[in-house]
Order: structure tokens, then C-alpha cells, then sequence
């Protein structure tokens, strides 16, 4: 169905040029010649989109704004003038435009508009898909604003309801569990159990019998007839996290499981059919281990029917900001602290550190952060002064010790070498007062120069110590 487009402007020209530009498009096109006359449009027809002039008789678009956000009209506005002002575009931008395009302008800037609107609605209608089936989890929210990460739910949305075996991959701390619990709660299957193995994290000597079950009297230990985890997910999902870690023999057995839906108890006779939809998950690369024989290669074809990749937090830098904010709120109500803003220079700092820990390594920072602000708004200073005081021993298994990427914004059509370097200075020199509690000596030393030249650098720049 095409998207449907109200135009509102006093000057018919424009109004038909347009129409006939956008109809061209695809679009189905309606006209309006104030503000009034929209309204009642709008009334009895929905729009995608309105492309509405500032100064109009009757009602302007300002108040034509103001009543569509008043009255909770759908639809994404772009606003119009040639008499615009940057007040003017902040005040419409703050009655809830999108975007705002001044007069006189090429067809080509509002169609540009029109599909980054359509492109930015695309991922918010996938962000609320996404959040109603973490919901039906129980489980925390994938928030993301990235392409890439709106691949990843396309994917899901399309692969949930069927029967194929899902090989999740990604570096630790991505969120593949998470990506298996969306494909089992939001398909057919979310009212079966989802069970969950961690094939790294159960010792070799007990992975058999806990992945297939036993026979009473099959060991020692075993004195009545058990169930496996495979068995225990019937009709549901089993998800295999880490599945490189499973050792070869059992790499046979889960094969057969695989090809015949078929599993037989240790110490038992007889053959079990199940239905279970599969989803496995690994940090590794599969295919080398295949090449150097630590992993089967007709396991792996068999487990990579449907392949999803979650890429790493450094490559979707758009998702840290949304997940920062998501995440310090989400602590923050844990632990029963009022609402704690993040300043944009910490909002910075937080999209340029490269987060070889990923989601897991940023929760870790911003629960950290939720316990020890003291203040209403989370600043750039105060979050270094978390980040060194946690160390090395509060992260994650995979992360690093904390630190901070700095990267230096250079203009590509002028370059400036001096202002490069006395920006990666100023950063360093911050960064160091910092971590050594605000010490100007320690920072010197730390820095590899001398007090009296840290002393200059501090006064040059205007830095305090903290």
C-alpha cells in the first residue's frame, strides 16, 4: 500500500508541483490550503506523512503542529518556509517535526526527507516488535538504533515460526542468548519451555547424561530413570550456547539427535522420539575449527541452516547511546535511585570506548555508575572516576581493564594538525588527572612529563584537577 501524503501550503503552484513529483514516486497525494483545511482532513484520513508551510492564513503550521500533538494525530510532519529561522526549526522540531526544509529547495531534498523519515519510522516499529517479545521473555530489551542490529530482528521475524536449526554467532557479550530467546518468544512456540545450556560451563564427565538423560542403574550415581535437558524442551526450544565447546564424542551424538529427532538414554535400550527446535550459539569460529578438526563439519552444516550474526557494540556505535540510557534507568529503579541523566560529553565518551565486552561490559558499567552518581546527571568526570576505580576486577569474563578510546574529529576539507594534537593533549591529560584521583604528580609521572610541564599544560587548558 502506498504511503499517503498531505501537503499543506497556501501556494497552489508549489502544492501541485509537488504532488505531481511525490505521485510519481508512488505516493498518494492529498492537498490542503491552510492549516484548517488540513484538520479537517486529518480528521477523517490517516497519513503517513504532511508537508505543511510555515506561514499560511487561517492557521500557520506552527498551530497546525500544535493541534495535531494536542489531539495525538499520527503521522510524520516536515515542516516548510521561507521565512525560517533556527528558533523557528528548534520550536518545530520541539512540537514534535521531523525535519524542517527551507524554501526554495530541489525535488531531490524531499524525497531524501520523506525516506529517512520512512527509514527512521521502519526501525521504531521494529524497536516496538522487538520490546514485545522481550516482554512475552521476561528478559531485558534489545534497544538499538543501528541498521546492522535492524538486519538482526528482520532476520528473527522472519526465520521464528519454523522448524530450521539457528546458529547465532557473535563475539561474547553480544546478546546471542537473547536473539534465541526472541525466535522462541516470539514464534509459535512460546508457550513450550525454552531451555538453556551452556555446553562450556558443564563439565565433560556430565554433559552426556545431563544433555540425554539416563537409565536407573546406568552409573553409581544414577537411582532413578531421568530425563534429559533435550527431552525437558519438548515441543519448545533447546539453545546450545557455546556449542564449539562441545567435546567430539558428543558432537556424534548430538548429530544423530539432529538428523533423526532421535535420542536414547545412557544406559537404556530404548529410542525416544522429540520435537524440538533447535538454536545454538558460539563465540568461535566454527568453520576453522571444522578445517582443524576440533569441531564436525556435518554438525555444523547441520546447525547452520539459518545463520545470524550479531556484530560487535564497536561497529553499531548508534545502539551505545539508546542502551546507556536504557540501561542506567533500568539500575537505577533496581536499586531505588531517582532518574539519573547522562551529560552529552559522557554520552561521548561512552559511543567512542570500544567495548571488547560489548552489551555485557557497558550493563557492568552502568549498573556501577547507578550505584556510585551522586548526582541527578551522570557527567563525563564522574563516570572516569567510576571507570578507573572499578578496575580490572569488576568486568566481565573477555573484557579488558577500563579504558577509553580517543579519537580526534578532524575536519577532511581542513585539517588541523595543531588543534588535533592540543585536543588529544587536553584528553590525555583529563583522563590521567583522573585515574590518579586528581594528583598532579602521580598525573605527570603517569603521563611521562614533568610536573612543572603538567602544571603549564593544566593552567594552558583550564583544567582542575577534580
Amino acid at each position: 500500500m502506498a504511503d499517503r501524503i498531505l501537503i499543506v501550503d497556501d501556494e497552489a503552484p508549489l502544492r501541485d508541483a509537488l504532488s505531481r513529483i511525490l505521485a510519481a514516486e508512488g505516493y498518494e497525494v492529498r492537498q490542503a490550503v491552510d492549516g484548517k483545511e488540513a484538520l479537517g482532513i486529518l480528521a477523517a484520513q490517516a497519513f503517513d506523512f504532511l508537508l505543511c508551510d510555515l506561514r499560511m492564513p487561517v492557521m500557520g503550521g506552527l498551530d497546525l503542529l500544535r493541534e495535531i500533538t494536542a489531539r495525538g494525530i499520527p503521522g510524520t510532519v516536515v515542516m516548510m518556509s521561507a521565512f525560517g529561522t533556527v528558533e523557528t526549526a528548534v520550536e518545530a522540531m520541539k512540537l514534535g517535526a521531523y525535519d524542517y526544509v527551507s524554501k526554495p529547495f530541489m525535488s531531490d531534498e524531499i524525497l531524501l526527507t520523506l525516506r529517512k523519515a520512512a527509514e527512521r519510522e521502519r526501525l521504531r516499529s521494529e524497536n516496538a516488535f522487538l520490546r514485545s517479545e522481550v516482554e512475552k521473555a521476561a528478559g531485558p530489551e534489545l534497544i538499538y538504533a543501528s541498521e546492522s542490529m535492524g538486519e538482526v530482528v528482520r532476520l528473527v521475524g522472519k526465520v521464528r515460526d519454523y522448524d530450521a536449526t539457528v546458529l547465532v554467532t557473535g563475539e561474547r557479550g553480544t546478546g546471542k542468548e537473547l536473539v534465541a530467546r526472541l525466535l522462541h518468544f516470539g514464534g509459535r512456540r512460546k508457550g513450550k519451555p525454552f531451555i538453556a545450556v551452556n555446553c562450556g560451563a558443564i563439565p565433560e564427565t556430565l554433559l552426556e547424561s545431563e544433555m540425554f538423560g539416563y537409565k536407573k542403574g546406568a552409573f553409581s550415581e544414577a537411582k532413578t530413570d531421568r530425563a534429559g535437558l533435550i527431552e525437558e524442551a519438548e515441543g519448545g526450544t533447546l539453545f546450545l550456547d557455546e556449542i564449539g565447546e562441545l567435546p567430539m564424542a558428543l558432537q556424534t551424538k548430538m548429530l544423530r539427535f539432529l538428523q533423526e529427532g532421535e535420542i536414547r538414554r545412557l544406559g537404556d535400550n530404548d529410542i525416544r522420539k522429540v520435537r524440538v527446535r533447535v538454536v545454538a550459539a558460539t563465540s568461535r569460529e566454527l568453520e576453522k575449527d571444522a578445517l582443524e578438526g576440533r569441531f564436525r563439519e556435518d554438525l555444523l552444516d547441520r546447525i547452520n541452516i539459518v545463520r545470524v550474526h550479531i556484530p560487535p557494540l564497536r561497529e553499531r556505535r548508534q545502539d551505545i547511546p539508546l542502551l546507556s540510557r536504557k540501561l542506567l534507568t533500568h539500575y537505577c529503579n533496581k536499586y531505588g535511585k531517582k532518574e539519573i541523566r547522562i551529560s552529552e560529553d559522557a554520552a561521548e565518551s561512552l559511543a567512542l570506548h570500544e567495548w571488547p565486552g560489548n552489551v555485557r561490559e557497558l550493563k557492568n558499567m552502568m549498573d556501577r555508575c547507578a550505584m556510585l552518581c551522586t548526582g541527578v546527571e551522570l557527567s563525563r568526570d564522574e563516570m572516569l572516576k567510576i571507570w578507573w576505580m572499578a578496575g580490572g576486577g569488576a568486568q566481565g569474563k573477555g573484557e579488558t581493564s577500563p579504558s577509553l578510546t580517543i579519537r580526534i574529529h578532524v575536519s577532511s576539507e581542513r585539517p588541523d594538525l595543531k588543534a588535533a594534537v592540543r585536543e588529544l593533549e587536553r584528553q590525555l591529560i583529563r583522563i590521567a588527572l583522573e585515574r590518579t584521583g586528581g594528583s598532579r604528580p602521580k598525573a605527570a609521572e603517569l603521563l611521562g612529563i614533568s610536573h612543572p610541564t603538567l602544571l603549564y599544560k593544566t593552567k594552558e587548558f583550564g583544567i582542575e584537577p577534580g
